[in-house]
């Protein structure tokens, strides 16, 4: 861990120059510089002190929650695909029922469609990557091609199918696949 530039980034964040957290702190400016830039190091008590004007914790400070993983690949992806429905669903981001979104590739084969989702909360999405689609919300279809998007909320009973095959990025919040 690098002490010295969490300390300024808390220092930062917080608004403070190295001269007013030395006046709280009743260090010296030159002090809280050579910290910041790991040029010396302090006792357990000054850098308590330390953050205590910063106000946190020594708990807090030196607590380093795992790194969630921001990018995703095809080996990172869950797929499925349903012979009955002639589709194939790509969970793109795993574990995406915790979120707030869940994005999912959904790939139709000639003839395929989604099963019908009952009326629910929330937000529909989606953006077709190659082919077209038909989207049924309630007694209504909507068409939809290639480089097009579609957004509802899914309040009726609705589903997906294409006659020829597409693909599709699907984003539904909150999760519902």
């Amino acid at each position: 861990m690098d002490i010295g530039s969490k300390l300024k980034e808390l220092r930062v964040l917080k608004g403070l120059t190295q001269e007013e957290l030395a006046d709280r702190s009743e260090l010296s400016k030159g002090f809280i510089s050579q910290l910041e830039r790991n040029l010396t190091s302090s006792s357990i008590a000054t850098l308590t002190d330390l953050l205590q004007c910063l106000g946190t914790t020594l708990g807090e400070f030196f607590y380093e929650s795992p790194e969630e993983q921001i990018v995703f690949g095809k080996a990172d992806y869950f797929e499925k695909y349903d012979n009955e429905l002639h589709n194939t669903i790509q969970w793109i981001i795993p574990n995406a029922q915790k979120n707030v979104m869940e994005p999912i590739l959904l790939t139709l084969q000639p003839g395929g469609s989604t099963y019908p989702d009952n009326p629910h909360e929330g937000e529909e999405f989606g953006y077709i990557l190659h082919g077209a689609v038909s989207i049924h919300i309630g007694s209504k279809i909507y068409k939809a091609k290639k480089g097009e998007s579609f957004y509802f909320t899914p309040d009726k009973k609705h589903f997906i199918e294409s006659k020829s095959g597409a693909a599709l990025l699907w984003v539904s919040s909150p999760p519902s696949f």
